[in-house]
């Protein structure tokens, strides 16, 4: 254990948990120090070269007490899953660490719920509210006066415009945009490159029109 970092342990076993602990080691007070998964998918004792041990009895090995956790499950099951095991983890008694990259741009103001990441260059403005379990990840835009509901998956290089609500568990896909003071409800599955300019219904998904290949290939255009 480093001298004056604080132990932590990551729920996930994924891509996403390898992340979370490349970033956490190279760019915060926490180290991970064990990973955890539950019982039926655990097939070796040891995950990134750490001790992979049982959520279910997490507890006994790596009590609450002097462990905080993170929950690296990404956007499964429209981020329900993200969701049950944050409930789980804190009724076990563990505080959910956040994490805001250094490289993130916003003026100290953001107010966090738990278990939230943040990725770099990320623009926060100011007067933004950033739900439970939400996860942005590089490369956002969130206007001001905006609010990012709970366990909401946030991808890259989305525009929130100012004044705008997220609904909880919502996914944001890759280029996707929200205009001035548009209400997105939870549960919405907004679409790479989608616009979205009106306000939505619970469960709405939204995706933009595939692009099409052009009937001439490359070479034709460069005669």
């Amino acid at each position: 254990m480093t001298q004056g970092k604080k132990p932590a342990v990551v729920f996930g076993t994924g891509g996403f948990a390898e992340v979370v602990d490349f970033y956490l080691k190279v760019d915060s007070s926490y180290e991970v120090v064990a990973f955890a998964a539950t019982e039926d998918a655990i097939k070796s004792d040891s995950c990134f070269g750490r001790p992979l041990v049982p959520f279910e009895t997490l507890e006994q090995s790596y009590p609450p007490a002097t462990h905080e956790m993170f929950i690296a499950v990404g956007y499964a099951k429209l981020n329900k899953l993200r969701e049950r095991f944050c409930t789980e983890a804190r009724a076990k008694g563990y505080t959910l660490l956040n994490y805001v990259c250094s490289k993130a741009t916003h003026w100290g103001d953001t107010e966090l719920g738990d278990n939230v990441f943040i990725f770099e260059d990320n623009t926060i403005q100011s007067f933004v509210s950033i739900g439970s379990g939400a996860i942005l990840w590089s490369g956002n835009h969130i206007g001001h006066h905006s609010s990012i509901g709970s366990y909401c998956f946030i991808t890259s290089h989305v525009v929130v415009s100012g004044f705008c609500s997220i609904g909880d568990r919502t996914f944001i896909g890759v280029n996707a945009a929200i205009a001035d003071s548009t209400k997105v409800a939870e549960d919405n599955l907004i679409g790479a490159g989608a616009v979205i300019e009106r306000d939505t219904a619970p469960g709405d998904a939204y995706l933009k029109e595939r692009l099409k290949k052009y009937p001439k290939g490359s070479d034709w255009f460069f005669r």
